[in-house]
């Protein structure tokens, strides 16, 4: 698939009421450009948060990438973290990304020539968040990419997986308190069961509202 992809915006509200003369809540937001932490052939790979940035520091991160084991290859990726008044905002990207794990249990390699996501805090006690990628190989991705868009790699034992794709994954709190995650990629390694498993993931932001002090009290 060619061309940039994306594409869309969520906003969360906080369920909780505001309280007349508190001190305004501090927001907080942290991103990454990618992270992995994967099992296979009983070895633990695993890479931490690539050039991670916080509102509180640090502001901005880059990673040049590299392999990951023989699981997965990271190309260039930045992060920048700011806080501007009570509002937090968050923006990460990378690209380059390919792994070519799943061709050993006859599946494709999986390509993602670019991608971004972000997340910002609202002064009504939510948050927004937003996502796009470029290009793809070894699955495929609408034009318009909804919230937690889900694609299966078939292949795996008695009608199992290989790996779901969950693409603009967002993921909040029950109950809602304003805050979000974002992952422009999630890649899950044998859903099922089988001979790996473990999370991929290309770009996160996250972006608290209450992230200091919490949410106030009714």
């Amino acid at each position: 698939m060619r061309g940039r992809i994306l594409l869309v915006t969520g906003v969360f509200l906080a369920a909780v009421p505001a309280v007349a003369h508190a001190d305004p809540p501090t927001s907080t937001g942290w991103g990454s450009a990618g992270s992995l932490d994967v099992l296979v052939d009983h070895q633990h790979v695993v890479t931490g948060e690539l050039a991670r940035c916080d509102a509180d520091g640090p502001v901005s991160a880059r990673t040049t990438g590299g392999a990951a084991g023989d699981v997965a290859v990271f190309g260039f990726g930045g992060t920048t973290c700011e806080r501007q008044g009570q509002v937090a905002q968050v923006r990460t990207g990378g690209q380059r990304f390919e792994s070519d794990l799943l061709t050993r249990y006859g599946g494709p390699e999986l390509k993602v020539r670019t991608y971004s996501v972000g997340c910002t805090t609202t002064t009504d006690s939510g948050s927004t968040g937003s996502m796009s990628i470029g290009e793809v190989s070894g699955f495929t991705a609408p034009s318009s990419i909804p919230a937690n868009y889900r694609v299966t790699i078939p292949g795996g034992a008695a009608g199992t997986a290989l790996a779901t794709i969950t693409l603009n994954e967002t993921v909040t709190p029950q109950p809602a308190d304003g805050s979000l995650v974002t992952h422009a990629v999630h890649v899950k390694l044998f859903p099922q069961g089988g001979p790996a498993s473990g999370d991929i993931y290309l770009g996160t932001a996250a972006c608290n509202p209450y992230g200091k002090g919490g949410a106030p009290k009714q």
